[in-house]
């Protein structure tokens, strides 16, 4: 069986933002980001690096809030097009990432429905340019926007960077791993009810 290509291309302008995305499921990890906010490609490329997915960002808006959280619809609607139909999908994955002091579990359903628990303290600084309480607002868009359940947690750590650059990594492994298809199963619908639609 030859699979289909499972990219997705998404382009949002509107008065306060102008985003394009374009995702490849089945990458190496190329990328080339930019949204203007250098510590927010970043982490950006965390998600393509890790996840090993093919991924082109472009974003330029009019304050940082606007960006980052339309960046995250236009990938979650991205990553929910390109897993396609979820025939043969693996589904549920989970990844555990250290990064010196900190120690983050990612865990995501690709289940049709949109959902996410950050918790992930930190104390308010921002990283470089990145305010950190945009960052559990990027994490529920994306998660709502993909139709999938993601939870988050941070089982240690005091550095934000640390912190969120494994939840970043984390999160790239988790959806790697839960959008592979199982060979076993590469014409059925991991579910008992035979869809995974809301």
């Amino acid at each position: 069986m030859t699979m289909a290509k499972r990219t997705a291309s998404i382009e949002r302008n509107t008065s306060e933002t102008t985003v394009n995305v374009e995702l490849g499921l089945d990458g190496k990890g190329s990328h080339r980001i930019t949204t203007g906010i250098r510590a927010f490609d970043h982490m950006l490329t965390q998600l393509a690096q890790h996840g090993l997915f093919d991924l082109r960002i472009s974003a330029a808006g009019d304050d940082t809030h606007h960006v980052i959280e339309d960046v995250a619809i236009c990938l979650g609607r991205a990553f929910g097009q390109a897993v396609g139909d979820k025939q043969g999908l693996v589904r549920m994955a989970h990844a555990i990432v250290p990064m010196d002091d900190a120690l983050v579990m990612v865990a995501v359903d690709i289940s049709g429905r949109g959902y996410a628990r950050v918790d992930i303290p930190l104390d308010g600084q921002p990283i470089g340019e990145l305010p950190c309480d945009l960052i559990q607002h990027f994490i529920e868009t994306f998660a709502v926007e993909a139709k999938i359940n993601l939870h988050a947690k941070a089982l240690s750590g005091i550095n934000n960077h640390h912190k969120v650059e494994a939840l970043f990594k984390a999160t790239a492994r988790a959806l790697d791993n839960a959008s592979r298809i199982d060979r076993r199963i590469e014409n059925r619908i991991p579910s008992t009810k035979d869809i995974l639609d809301g």
